[in-house]
């Protein structure tokens, strides 16, 4: 799916810009912690509940609840109950446009890149023209 920002600006019922660039800016504060990273990975596979979740860290119930609702004000994930068990489940559409912010970024550096390779390339065939020529020079005057 080929979406840019500016058409999931325009979407019905589209947030404001204020309002898209604070979601983005909860994203990315969200995303900033290696921890709340790895429990997004881990919804990748499935739901979980709060005890699978905390199973792989070394931290508190009440610590991975912490970084739950980061994530669930970021809007990367939603919470459901299943009987007993509250059940964290990844929402992907915030990373879609935290991932298309990034790309447009990426393609602004790819083409800087680019220019760079042009112009050293330029600048490489410079030095060597002026190596020759003076490699020339320095043996029609030698002889």
């Amino acid at each position: 799916m080929n979406t840019t920002l500016s058409s999931v600006r325009n979407a019905p019922g589209a947030a404001s810009p204020a309002a898209e660039e604070e979601r983005l800016n909860r994203v990315f504060m969200a995303l900033a912690d290696p921890t709340r990273r790895a429990i997004l990975a881990r919804l990748a596979a499935g739901d979980a509940s709060v005890s699978e979740l905390t199973t792989p860290f070394a931290m508190s119930q009440p610590a991975i609840s912490k970084h739950l609702k980061v994530l669930e004000a970021a809007g990367l994930i939603s919470r459901s109950r299943a009987a007993t068990a509250r059940l964290s489940h990844l929402e992907a559409a915030p990373l879609e446009e935290a991932s298309v912010w990034v790309e447009n970024y990426r393609r602004f550096w790819g083409e800087s890149f680019d220019k760079l390779d042009v112009a050293l390339a330029a600048h490489m065939a410079t030095q060597t023209n002026f190596t020759q020529a003076d490699t020339l020079t320095e043996g029609h005057t030698a002889s």
